[in-house]
């Protein structure tokens, strides 16, 4: 399964009113796993930028004034989320704007829901947590997500830390190396300490039915927010 996270910044909340994109970040998993194929891009939109979205992204004017405008790297940010399940916190503005940014260009461009299916983190936070706080930082402190140098918004940072968000919410993070790659995050066979061959047995341990019933929940949660669970598969 491709997922892409996405994020973007804008000059303004409201792309019916004329508002465009001046960054897009996304970060690509498959099958869960994050594969370092990410997207970022900022770009020039032709237009002023609102004081009130310029003070959430610091963003401005003259940084984007060397950048492409969206129609020169359109056609390789459609074939980047192509095919994909769109991961966006509150996706209806996102999408929105993307669709209206396909839209001015006025060469065929799909809309976002004819090409991606969409997951929205917002509607997934609001089922999982009712009348909770469900800003991307009130549920990076929920899930202990450090988010620590998220001082402005920034559309790749932010869609890493949605990712990390979103992996916790429906089952945990997948990332795991044995070694050999040079990413072993601290589990790879160089961290691993071998114990005594004259140690005694260790006890078994079994589940109650109490702890039973809370895996097969779990399973169950996993199974509505990400498909069937890697567990059943495996047993």
């Amino acid at each position: 399964m491709r997922q892409i996270v996405l994020d973007t910044e804008t000059t303004g909340l409201d792309a019916e009113t004329g508002h465009r994109i001046i960054e897009i970040g996304a970060v690509e998993l498959i099958d869960r796993r994050f594969t370092g194929n990410n997207y970022h891009q900022y770009i020039q939109p032709e237009r002023d930028i609102d004081e009130e979205a310029l003070r959430v992204h610091g963003i401005t004017p003259e940084f984007l004034a060397d950048k492409p405008v969206f129609s020169e790297v359109a056609a390789d940010f459609l074939e980047y989320i192509k095919g994909a399940e769109l991961v966006i916190h509150n996706a209806p503005f996102d999408v929105g704007f993307i669709d209206h940014e396909f839209m001015w260009l006025a060469a065929g461009y799909p809309k976002v829901a004819d090409i991606c299916t969409v997951l929205d983190t917002l509607v997934l936070a609001r089922k999982m947590h009712p009348g909770g706080r469900l800003s991307l930082d009130a549920l990076c402190s929920r899930y202990g997500i450090d988010n620590s140098q998220r001082v402005l918004h920034g559309a790749l940072l932010d869609a890493e830390i949605l990712a990390d968000l979103y992996l916790a919410m429906t089952g945990g993070q997948t990332r795991l190396s044995l070694g050999g790659d040079g990413d072993d995050d601290g589990f790879g066979v160089e961290a691993l300490r071998r114990v005594a061959a004259e140690r005694s047995p260790l006890p078994i341990v079994h589940a109650s039915a109490e702890e039973l019933a809370a895996h097969e929940e779990r399973l169950q949660h996993i199974d509505k927010v990400a498909g069937e669970a890697l567990w059943r598969k495996l047993h």
